[in-house]
């Protein structure tokens, strides 16, 4: 290989860092005839939700709507046993192509790992993957929809 196509090792530090510090799961870069892909493994992701507490005798009057602003927090994943949480922001996609039939449907039975959906991030496909076995019991996104970090996905019981 000639010396001017030499792979840069600072390049391949920085690209991975870049990785780790966005919490991609890959990246590739392109130049010429060179071309350098990192990529890590993603770890399913294990989610711990409390039950809700139950409710006050009193129940205190309603909070006034808060004004939706585009720099507010991103609703939390909500709390039922079993949420799966978003862990980026990117948008969902439910079918692996838009004539393929749904990873998951309401009534699935998935088992630890199973594919549940899809989160695009800078033009980088995420596997999200089923944390426990269960059944789906609710899906809260649609294809196509964006999503917020946090945001609740679908439940599994």
């Amino acid at each position: 290989m000639p010396k001017n196509d030499a792979i840069d090792p600072e390049l391949v530090r920085e690209l991975a860092n870049l990785v780790t510090e966005t919490g991609l799961s890959e990246i590739e870069v392109e130049k010429g005839d060179l071309r350098i892909r990192v990529a890590r493994r993603l770890e399913p992701v294990s989610v711990q939700v409390a039950a809700p507490a139950p409710l006050a005798a009193v129940a205190a009057p309603p909070a006034a709507p808060a004004a939706s602003s585009p720099l507010a927090p991103a609703e939390p994943a909500r709390a039922q046993p079993g949420t799966v949480p978003s862990p980026m922001v990117g948008t969902a996609y439910l079918r692996p192509s838009p004539d393929a039939k749904a990873f998951v449907d309401v009534g699935s039975k998935v088992e630890v790992g199973d594919k549940l959906l899809l989160i695009e991030a800078m033009k980088t496909f995420n596997e999200i993957v089923a944390p426990r076995a269960g059944t789906i019991s609710a899906i809260f996104v649609e294809d196509g929809q964006p999503v917020e970090f946090g945001e609740a996905l679908l439940v599994i019981t």
